[in-house]
């Protein structure tokens, strides 16, 4: 890549925020939504998934929850009916697929995308998994554990300084 094409992929408009988290206590269970949660090397604290590697974390964009909504017919759907663990808002975190980058304290790697599973059918009915297909956010390695809270900034790492989120 050149050098203008580098800066240009590494540039967001503005951070994003933390707008929802959510734990996933057990198999099938309900996800419990949290105001903040410590995010370890192997995931978001008392997460039934806890485990280092590629998928500790798991990431959605808020702006596609009414994507997902309107593809369904539903006037709106529930961060915690996909099953993610942070939601965010403000920052495309598709570009943030392979990079480092800062969720409140915690530095993590996007590794992927993170495909519906067919759970989406049984809590949307038929067509809930195509809903999901290609707006189901991305998952994540941690770099550094930290803390998330609603509201912290969301920001493509190395730079250290969080910046300033408009609440």
């Amino acid at each position: 890549m050149s050098g203008a094409f580098e800066g240009m992929v590494a540039r967001h408009a503005a951070p994003g925020q933390v707008r929802w988290i959510g734990v996933r206590t057990a198999r099938r269970g309900a996800v419990e939504p949290r105001e903040a949660v410590e995010i370890l090397d192997r995931g978001l604290d008392g997460d039934r998934r806890e485990r280092p590697g590629k998928r500790a974390v798991t990431l959605i964009q808020w702006e596609h929850l009414a994507v997902i909504s309107s593809l369904l017919g539903l006037d709106r759907i529930e961060p915690a009916d996909l099953r993610r663990n942070i939601v965010i808002s403000g920052i495309n975190l598709v570009a943030l697929r392979k990079s480092p980058f800062r969720v409140g304290t915690t530095l993590l790697r996007g590794t992927g995308i993170c495909a519906p599973c067919s759970r989406m059918e049984e809590v949307f009915g038929p067509g809930g998994f195509t809903a999901v297909r290609g707006h189901g956010g991305i998952t994540a390695e941690v770099l550094e554990p930290g803390i998330a809270r609603l509201g912290d900034a969301v920001f493509v790492s190395p730079d250290p300084t969080p910046p300033e989120v408009a609440g």
